[in-house]
């Protein structure tokens, strides 16, 4: 047997696609049984264009005038299943005729893989920031539960303190009639209403340094001096209070339900905490909470109530009467009854 006879042989035997394909017409003088199985029985008609549709054939040429070696991808339709083979045509070398001599070679598992890497690229990033945006919805509500201090303590250590803060001062704020409305209104309206007057407290609190700490139906409070030290708790919580019942009387002015507070506040020491360990928040506790709760109690619609002491740390802005009864002061903006 000849070396051309043997090396024919070894070709029709290989798992890879060979064909020989002369560039003058894009004929194949020679197929081996893989490139046949591929591509079908060969016929003398058969032309390179015929497999390849999309293979430019003056591009073949002109790389092969050059360079002698030209690579592509082509896929096609092999038993319902599509096929993709990396096609590499070179010149032959010592060869009397114009003959490329082309390789297939099945990239198909390869292609999968790059497909099923991609998919799996796009499922992790997918994943990655649905875990993003649910990890800032729980920063969120945590936000809303504590402070931020108190926050990034009990996202470094999983536990927040229990921290004595002295001095602050504290807000307290409750609605006349509040079951009268309940039941003249459907809930969704009441809740609606706190939602939109709560918020516009938080906002003007902010202004102040004045932060929320809890709701529990019409009930407010908000401090000043917690967890960040605020030498000016004092007024910054009888700024927000007497921003708060200008709010009311502006809104009630335009809107359908009247809305009376009444607030109470008091300056001295609290602690902070979170408690609770399944529905935790962060909560204030101390006589200084208890005092402005009672002050609110016995405070009058639509005003301030208060003791002395705190009236006379904020009496460059804020004066203060005695209330009828005696016990506490009622506190009033000078620049308001200027």
């Amino acid at each position: 047997m000849s070396i051309e006879a043997i090396n024919e042989q070894l070709l029709r035997a290989i798992g890879v696609g060979v064909a020989l394909v002369d560039l003058e017409n894009l004929s194949f003088p020679f197929r081996n049984d893989t490139f046949n199985e591929w591509f079908g029985e060969p016929d003398p008609s058969t032309k390179l264009s015929d497999l390849f549709p999309d293979l430019d054939a003056q591009t073949l040429r002109a790389d092969m005038h050059s360079g002698g070696r030209m690579t592509t991808e082509a896929s096609f339709k092999l038993r319902r299943r599509t096929m993709t083979v990396a096609l590499e045509f070179n010149l032959a070398q010592n060869a009397s005729e114009n003959i490329a001599v082309l390789v297939c070679q099945n990239i198909t598992r390869i292609k999968e893989l790059e497909s099923m890497i991609d998919s799996y690229s796009m499922m992790v990033e997918r994943n990655t920031h649905e875990i993003k945006r649910e990890k800032e919805q729980v920063e969120k509500l945590l936000l809303n539960m504590m402070p931020r201090a108190a926050y990034e303590e009990y996202k470094t250590f999983g536990v927040v303190s229990p921290r004595l803060f002295d001095p602050v001062s504290v807000l307290a704020l409750d609605f006349i009639g509040f079951d009268e409305q309940l039941a003249q209104h459907e809930p969704g309206v009441i809740v609606s209403e706190l939602n939109d007057i709560y918020s516009a407290f938080d906002r003007i609190g902010a202004q102040f340094s004045c932060q929320r700490i809890r709701t529990n139906g019409d009930s407010y409070v908000a401090v000043s001096g917690v967890p960040d030290p605020n030498q000016d708790h004092a007024m910054a919580v009888a700024n927000s209070c007497v921003r708060f019942l200008r709010y009311l009387v502006r809104r009630n002015e335009s809107h359908p339900i009247q809305w009376t507070a009444r607030i109470g506040v008091a300056s001295g020491s609290v602690i902070g905490s979170v408690v609770g360990s399944q529905n935790y928040i962060y909560d204030v506790f101390g006589p200084t909470v208890g005092a402005a709760l009672h002050h609110r109690s016995i405070a009058d619609d639509m005003t301030i109530a208060t003791d002395t002491a705190f009236a006379d740390s904020v009496t460059e802005k804020f004066g203060a009467e005695a209330s009828k009864d005696g016990t506490h002061v009622l506190m009033r903006d000078l620049a308001e009854n200027a």
